[in-house]
Order: structure tokens, then C-alpha cells, then sequence
């Protein structure tokens, strides 16, 4: 379904004349079929699935906020303009995002089902939040949470 949105924006974005989204678009495409390929020499004909392309839009995201610094340091305005505008095309393609305070209820929700006995449970919880939350939430912010709520 995701990959089916992801070509017809880009299609639109073609007819619209929108430069900027043709390129991330594209590069986003390029990226998938590289998955894709991969997934196919581990026997996944179908290629990866949605949540899969979730991770690779967020850690695309991630690519660009670094990118963003070393250009904001290194005097070149432009270039970390066109990086921000690349990744509100890319976020136009996850779920919302929860916030900081929606972040803390999950990890209280996830340690309340899961019942860790300690930091060495850390894993099964995050894999809970991972289950229940795919694409909605910065997991190293969660586990930063969680790390604090179990040491604790």
C-alpha cells in the first residue's frame, strides 16, 4: 500500500512539476529497490513490507537531520533548506509522530503488559512498543525512557 502511494505522489508530483518531490521521490524509490533486491536474495520475493519501508522513510529522515547540521556548520544555508524539504515530503508518507508525553504513556503502557523484572528485559518491552507502535514514535527516545524507568 505504501509503495503503491509512493508512486503515484510521484507520478503527481511529475505532472504538478514539483522538482523538489520528483528528486526525494525518487531517491526514495531507489532506495526501496534496493531493499527490494536484497529481500529477494534472502528468498522474500515480494520484496519488504510496509513497516519495513517505515523504518527505511524514518532512517532517510535521520540521514537528512545529520546532513542538516554539517551543513548548518559548515555556512551552507541552501543546501540544509533543500535537506528540510526533502524530509516534509518524506514524513507526508509515515504515521503522526507521537510526542514526548504520548512517548512516556507507551512506555508505561508497554512495561505495565510486558512486567520486566529489570533492565536485562529491556528488549522484550521495546519489541512490545515496536509491535504495537510501528512508525509512530522515535524509538531511541523510548528506550532512553525506558532505560531510565527500569534503572530506576
Amino acid at each position: 500500500m505504501l509503495r503503491q502511494q509512493l508512486t503515484e505522489s510521484l507520478k503527481e508530483s511529475m505532472k504538478a512539476r514539483d522538482t523538489r518531490a520528483v528528486s526525494t521521490l525518487r531517491l526514495i524509490l531507489a532506495a526501496l529497490k534496493d531493499r527490494d533486491i536484497c529481500a529477494r536474495g534472502r528468498g522474500n520475493n515480494d520484496g519488504i513490507t510496509d513497516t519495513e519501508i517505515q523504518q527505511m522513510l524514518q532512517s532517510m529522515i535521520k540521514q537528512r537531520h545529520d546532513s542538516i547540521d554539517m551543513y548548518e556548520r559548515g555556512g551552507r544555508c541552501e543546501l540544509a533548506e533543500q535537506e528540510r524539504g526533502e524530509i516534509v515530503i518524506i514524513e507526508g508518507f509515515l504515521p503522526t509522530q507521537l510526542g514526548e508525553e504520548e512517548i512516556a504513556t507507551a512506555v508505561e503502557r508497554a512495561i505495565t503488559d510486558v512486567q520486566p523484572s529489570g533492565v536485562k528485559d529491556m528488549g522484550k518491552v521495546m519489541a512490545f512498543l515496536k509491535q504495537h507502535y510501528p512508525g509512530q514514535m522515535d524509538f531511541a527516545k523510548a528506550s532512553g525512557l525506558l532505560r531510565g524507568r527500569l534503572v530506576a
